[in-house]
């Protein structure tokens, strides 16, 4: 009786236990819960279509608008060599050129004929184009291509190797065109887009963020160009070989900088992307198109980064600015009042904190035009105005062709004083400020040599000069006369 009388207990507690715990499950998961599927409401999976109307893509993030607007202005540039005897690059390209390094050499055949791919972006509707200068450097004939297919013989209006840039034109009329956006205004962090046409896919557009800002990547300074400016705005939007003078625009579709190099060992993209600022760029168009010659303000200055080992070594407490390194002697700086160990903090009311920066914001102005200085001295601030010089240390606009004919000379020319003309008892002479490799040092002339006459024309200015030479083929006599008195005549060949 006490065994049966168990197991009917343990029979009775099984199944009051199984009536409790039902009971609580129906209370936790009621009836109206359960969902039972059929083929009238099939189980959706992840990858099945879906009505994209209903997905809204944040505004930050949708490129379409910016791509539709710059695509029609950004063009294909195609430009085309005659057959010549070229130095061999260690690359394979056919001249010793750094962009090789950067954007790979697209040459063909080269054996005949060649021809190369870039790019360029249309800013007017007139048909003004801007692109590299590497793009276009010593090309026989330059083809211009638009979206549209349409074709046309593109004429160089100007180019300016010290930033590498160039500015075209083709005949004709209602062209799209991209307008200028404020790249001072760009943002680490912000989205860019690259617009061009690497290996000849035309009409490419890419997506990056701004990397960094006033990036200085040494590659026009390697084709040995004094007075280069680099201050690159580096992205990470896919770069490559044909994308040299494409646009990189916001996301409003504005031009904020034209691709001019990437960081690569191979000649392709691999992660970095380099560009020269609108701001920079719009100076150079105004100054090609006006003057056919870049209008190059300089403050004569020799400037370094504050680092860590400049800043031990010269006791200075604060890593701001540009440490000033020399002072030219006739330079507007020297004028100004600045000197050797001033910091530069500000050039009018910008920020300068590196050489490229502050290289760039010179860069932006020209002969004659006045800059507010501010600099720290001896833990001061203060502040200096400094009107701008040209090559040649006047503040005269440099007229077409007059840098082409100094360059040849190898020499840098300044005015005389009145005092100068007094001392010497003439009326009129140019003076020879600096003498380096070119017709006049193989002439034998001598810095200081006062230059009155060419082929027995009188010659007061700089410019005056320029112009006599530019006119002249052959042999030519030059006559003047040297601060201590002494005449000389010179025979230079043109």
């Amino acid at each position: 009786m006490n065994t049966k009388g168990n197991f009917i207990g343990l029979l009775f507690a099984s199944v009051l236990g199984g009536a409790v715990s039902l009971g609580g499950y129906k209370m936790l998961y009621p009836e109206k819960m359960y969902t039972t599927y059929s083929t009238e409401n099939p189980v959706r999976f992840s990858n099945y279509e879906y009505d994209t109307n209903k997905v809204t893509v944040p505004a930050g993030l949708n490129f379409i608008s910016a791509a539709d607007i710059v695509r029609p202005a950004v063009v294909h540039i195609r430009t085309f060599y005659e057959a010549k005897e070229k130095i061999q690059s260690p690359h394979g390209g056919h001249q010793m050129d750094p962009f090789r390094d950067f954007f790979g050499d697209q040459f063909q055949n080269p054996q005949g004929p060649s021809e190369a791919s870039g790019s360029g972006v249309i800013l007017t509707a007139d048909g003004y184009i801007v692109t590299n200068n590497h793009v276009i450097d010593k090309s026989d004939k330059i083809e211009v291509v638009l979206e549209n297919k349409h074709k046309y013989t593109a004429k160089i209006l100007g180019v300016d190797p010290t930033t590498d840039l160039a500015v075209l034109k083709i005949e004709e009329s209602n062209l799209p065109f991209v307008r200028f956006g404020l790249s001072d205004n760009l943002r680490v962090g912000e989205w860019v887009l690259a617009v061009g046409n690497p290996f000849n896919l035309n009409s490419t557009v890419t997506a990056g963020i701004v990397s960094a800002k006033a990036r200085n990547i040494n590659i026009l300074s390697r084709a040995d160009n004094k007075y280069a400016i680099e201050s690159f705005i580096q992205t990470d939007a896919a770069v490559n070989p044909g994308n040299s003078g494409g646009a990189l625009v916001n996301l409003k579709g504005e031009l904020i900088g034209i691709n001019t190099a990437i960081a690569s060992n191979t000649g392709s993209y691999t992660g970095y992307s380099f560009a020269v600022p609108a701001t920079l760029v719009k100076k150079i168009v105004d100054d090609l198109v006006k003057y056919g010659e870049v209008q190059r303000g300089l403050l004569g200055v020799s400037i370094q980064d504050v680092s860590s080992e400049l800043a031990e070594q010269k006791g200075i407490k604060d890593f701001h600015g540009v440490y000033v390194a020399g002072v030219g002697e006739t330079s507007s700086a020297k004028e100004a009042g600045i000197k050797e160990g001033d910091i530069i903090l500000k050039i009018n009311d910008a920020v300068v904190n590196s050489s490229s920066e502050l290289q760039e914001q010179v860069a932006r102005y020209r002969p004659g035009d006045k800059l507010k200085v501010t600099y720290l001295r001896d833990g001061k601030e203060a502040v200096a105005s400094a009107t701008l010089k040209n090559k040649l240390g006047n503040v005269e606009i440099v007229k077409i062709g007059e840098n082409e004919v100094y360059q040849s000379l190898g020499a840098t020319f300044e005015e005389l004083t009145k005092a100068e003309k007094s001392k010497l008892n003439i009326s009129n002479g140019v003076k020879v400020k600096k003498v380096a490799k070119g017709k006049l040092e193989n002439a034998g002339v001598k810095e200081g040599f006062i230059i009155t006459h060419v082929d027995k024309n009188p010659v007061g200015k700089p410019a005056e000069l320029a112009d006599q030479l530019k006119s002249k083929k052959g042999g030519i006599l030059i006559e003047g006369i040297y601060p201590d008195g002494l005449k000389g005549y010179y025979g230079i060949g043109l």
